[in-house]
Parts: structure tokens; C-alpha cells; sequence
């Protein structure tokens, strides 16, 4: 096949978007599909493009055997309702505009959500080239915005993201899901051929270290019981929770939280630990990708949280898989779907979201029973592995894919 996928954010991008699309595209690549990555320059979370991609319209680049097309992009950082709205539109346009020449003309085109503005351009390039539109739903948008607060629910920004939600799902060929809790919210939107499609982690990438005591001393965190946040510091995650257990623990200097990443929290989270006096928190800043698995592997926790909303219940954070790849006990903070699969698994311990209470006993359970930390870093290894790498979704992702274009055909 040839598959045009559409995704604002892309390697050497953080996050679980970028991560996302490029380990499908690879893979597709090497299975001999001819995959073109229509994107933009890197910028998230902090709204700087890196000086080598600095003052360019458009770039190509190769990935894996995937063909990657920059376009330009009003970079912004990741806060304030304007200039992400202005980022979002600058990219759907560019994007469209760009797109329809060097692209070519794909089999079917592919657009992923977030940003929501992202599938009227997959719609309007599947369109343009008159072929298949797939719509893949990562976050449920304007939903997600009305829940952290960005947004009222009833205002003239939420309700053209509406009406727009509406149009791109009945619009759709297919839409893909990442949890089995959208599939309802799509049919009652219009979608009228669905599949899911789970987020996932490279079980070859994220694995356990061989070395891992070296590894801990040269990081500096020898000697802690280290819980480590890793990923986009942003308004969904309700770090308030990590500060209060903080609170709770910080007269036991063994524990240690580490907060590793940028977004838009990371400057308010950080002056509220100083004005706390909160030194058994460390903020790490955003770090590259292929730094993330040693990271992850070098803790003695993994926390996956979000603010407690009925919405969230919905999501299966992929940071949850990567840490379970890493062998890592999860604490995990979400309830629904996601706390479901966790506790399959037997890879970690679930609280209440925003329970800062339930994570520091977490935490002092996985610290006092290092044998049973260990064994629930294996079980959500062996979990990832037997149902969640990275491999068998990419290979069910293309059979959907695969059986759109049979049934176009036929």
C-alpha cells in the first residue's frame, strides 16, 4: 500500500503521538509498504523549532525507510488558548497546502488526532487525491479540552470543535480507535466503520537493565527508591497529586520523585515544590527519546496519572505500556478501561486518581516488598510482550487498513 499519514507531531519529538505514528510508519516501511509522514517541524511541548529547522517552508527527510514531509508550522508553546489554537490552524493549513503536490497520491490517507484540527486535513487531502479517509482518535476532542479546563463547555470554540467532531467521523471510511471506551462516543458522532487499535511499547526498546545499579550511579540516584513521571507535564496529568505525596513522604529521604519533561505545568509545579520545600522532588527537563527506556528502567516506580475526571476513565496512556515493558511496577492513577487492563496484567498497583494519600502507600508497599515490586515488573513485561508490542499492532493496524482498500475495491 501506499499510505499518506498525517500527524502534527513526529521524531525528534517527545510524547506519545510522535512515538506513535513513527513506530507504525516503520515498520509499515519495512514490510515493504511505501509510507510518506506528512508533519511539521519539531517544536512540542516548548514552541522552539531546533536551530537546524529554523526558517524553512518545507523538508524532506528519510526515517526508517519512511518518507517524511515537513511543512511549516506558527510554532507555539504548549499553553495559552491563542497561540496553541494559531499553531494548531497554521499546521492544518500548511499541511494541506503542501501536502496535495510532493505527497503524490497515496492509497488512502491517514490523519491522527490530537490536535483535532489535524483530521479536517486528512479529509480534505483524502478528497483532493479522491481516495479512502482514516481517522484515528487518540484523545476524545473537544471533550479533552472542556476537561482539564482550557475551555467552557458551552463556548463558540467548543461548539464549532463539535460540529467539526460530527462532520470528520461521518466523513471517515474508518475510524481507528486506541481504546475500546471510544468506540461508543464514535457511532453516536456517525463513524460507520471502526476498528481498534490499542497504544502499545516496543518491548526490544523498553526492557529491563543488565546493568542497572551502574546505571543508577551514574544518574545520581543510587540509594533512593525512585518514582519517576515521565512525559508531557501537562494540565490532563494532575501533578498536584506527586507534590501532596510528596508532602506525605518527604520526612523518609529514602523516596524520590522525578519528574522528567517539559509542558505547560513544569514552571508552576516547579515553584510550588519551592515554596513547599519539597527537595525530595527532581525535575529533569525534557530529555530524547532514546534516553526514555534507561530512564524508565532505572526506576524503582512508574507513575501513569491523570486528573480525576469520568473522561479519563476512557484512555490507555501508552506510558503505561513502556513502563510495564521496562519491567517496572506501575502506580497508576486512572481509572476505567485502563485500570482494567492493569490489573490483568498484575503489573503494578492502581489508586484513585488524584489520591495523594493511596500513591504514597503505593509507594511504601512496592519500597517494603522489593521481591513483590520485582514481580509485578515481570508480569506487566510479559503482559506487553504476549499482547502489546509494538510489532503485532502495526501488523493488525495494516490488515484494517488492508481490508478498507479490498472492500473500496470490491
Amino acid at each position: 500500500m501506499k499510505i499518506l499519514y498525517v500527524s502534527q507531531y513526529y521524531p525528534p519529538e517527545m510524547g506519545a503521538p510522535a512515538a506513535r505514528v513513527s513506530a507504525f510508519a516503520r515498520r509499515w516501511a519495512a514490510a515493504g509498504h511505501a509510507v510518506t509522514v506528512l508533519t511539521t517541524f519539531p517544536n512540542h511541548p516548548t514552541g522552539v523549532i531546533p536551530p537546524e529547522y529554523r526558517g524553512l517552508v518545507r523538508l524532506e527527510e528519510s526515517d526508517g525507510g519512511v518518507r517524511v514531509v515537513r511543512t511549516y508550522i506558527h510554532a507555539a508553546p504548549n499553553k495559552g488558548v491563542l497561540w496553541r489554537s494559531l499553531c494548531y490552524a497554521s499546521f492544518a493549513m500548511s499541511s494541506v497546502l503542501q501536502g496535495f503536490g510532493p505527497a503524490g497520491r497515496p492509497d488512502l490517507v491517514l490523519a491522527t488526532s490530537p490536535q483535532f484540527l489535524v483530521s479536517l486535513s486528512g479529509w480534505a487531502l483524502s478528497r483532493l487525491k479522491g481516495v479512502p479517509y482514516v481517522l484515528e482518535i487518540r484523545d476524545l476532542w473537544p471533550d479533552s479540552i472542556v476537561a482539564v479546563g482550557a475551555l467552557s463547555p458551552g463556548s463558540p470554540a467548543i461548539r464549532a470543535l463539535r460540529g467539526l467532531e460530527r462532520f470528520v467521523y461521518g466523513q471517515s471510511d474508518l475510524a481507528v480507535s486506541v481504546t475500546r471506551s471510544f468506540v461508543r462516543h464514535l457511532e453516536a458522532q456517525g463513524a460507520r466503520r471502526i476498528a481498534v487499535v490499542p497504544n502499545g511499547a516496543d518491548p526490544g526498546v523498553f526492557r529491563p537493565l543488565e546493568d542497572r545499579e551502574q546505571v543508577r550511579r551514574g544518574l545520581g540516584i543510587d540509594g533512593r527508591f525512585v518514582a519517576s513521571f515521565v512525559g508531557t507535564l501537562g494540565m490532563a496529568h494532575g501533578l498536584e497529586t506527586v507534590l501532596d505525596a510528596a508532602e506525605i513522604l518527604r520526612d523518609e529521604a529514602a523516596y524520590l520523585f522525578w519528574l522528567i519533561g517539559e509542558g505547560a505545568r513544569r514552571s508552576e509545579l516547579e515553584e510550588a515544590a519551592r515554596r513547599r520545600g519539597l527537595t525530595n522532588l527532581r525535575f529533569e527537563g525534557q530529555v530524547p527519546r532514546s534516553k526514555v527506556p534507561v530512564l524508565l528502567a532505572a526506576s524503582d516506580a512508574a507513575l501513569v496519572l491523570l486528573r480525576p475526571d469520568p473522561l479519563f476513565e476512557t484512555v490507555l496512556p501508552s506510558k503505561m505500556f513502556e513502563a510495564m515493558a521496562a519491567a517496572r511496577p506501575v502506580v497508576l492513577g486512572v481509572g476505567g478501561e485502563a485500570r482494567e487492563l492493569l490489573l490483568e496484567s498484575g503489573g503494578g498497583i492502581a489508586i484513585p486518581p488524584g489520591d495523594a494519600p493511596a500513591l504514597a502507600a503505593a509507594l511504601r508497599t512496592l519500597r517494603g516488598k522489593p521481591a513483590t515490586a520485582d514481580a509485578l515488573g515481570r508480569s506487566g513485561r510479559d503482559f506487553v510482550v504476549r499482547r502489546f508490542s509494538h510489532d503485532a499492532l502495526a501488523a493488525a493496524y495494516v490488515r484494517e487498513l488492508q481490508s478498507l482498500l479490498d472492500t473500496k475495491r470490491r
